[in-house]
């Protein structure tokens, strides 16, 4: 693998973070970097390493909820992650990470901080 190998704890805190704040479960993060459950486990434990691809959509992904925090709880960024938005033309923002369009959903986000948005 090209570059630094993250510390076990980086990957572990990612995980937890988006656990935390987003409301996420592991088999949560499991689908949406298309991995089994038992591979997010060991992420979490730190006993094997994202790829690169998987490790910037995590980032993405938790880039997305830290934002998210700020207007919901943990439950409420979870729900709000999974369900349709008008703004999105009726896509759920878990599936734009997933495919690599987390800018698409920070725009949206954007507006909710803008008052633009309900």
């Amino acid at each position: 693998m090209d570059g630094p190998t993250p510390a076990p704890g980086a990957v572990t805190r990612l995980i937890n973070d988006l656990k935390e704040r987003g409301g996420l479960k592991g088999s949560d993060v499991a689908n949406i970097a298309s991995v089994s459950p038992a591979t997010v486990s060991r992420w979490t434990a730190g006993t094997s390493f994202p790829h690169p691809r998987m490790q910037l959509l995590i980032s993405d992904l938790r880039y997305v909820v830290d934002r998210l925090a700020e207007f919901y709880t943990p439950e409420e960024t979870r729900i709000w992650l999974y369900s349709r938005h008008r703004l999105l033309d009726g896509a759920r923002a878990i599936d734009l990470i997933h495919d690599g369009g987390a800018d698409r959903v920070l725009a949206v986000i954007e507006s909710l901080d803008a008052g633009t948005y309900t």
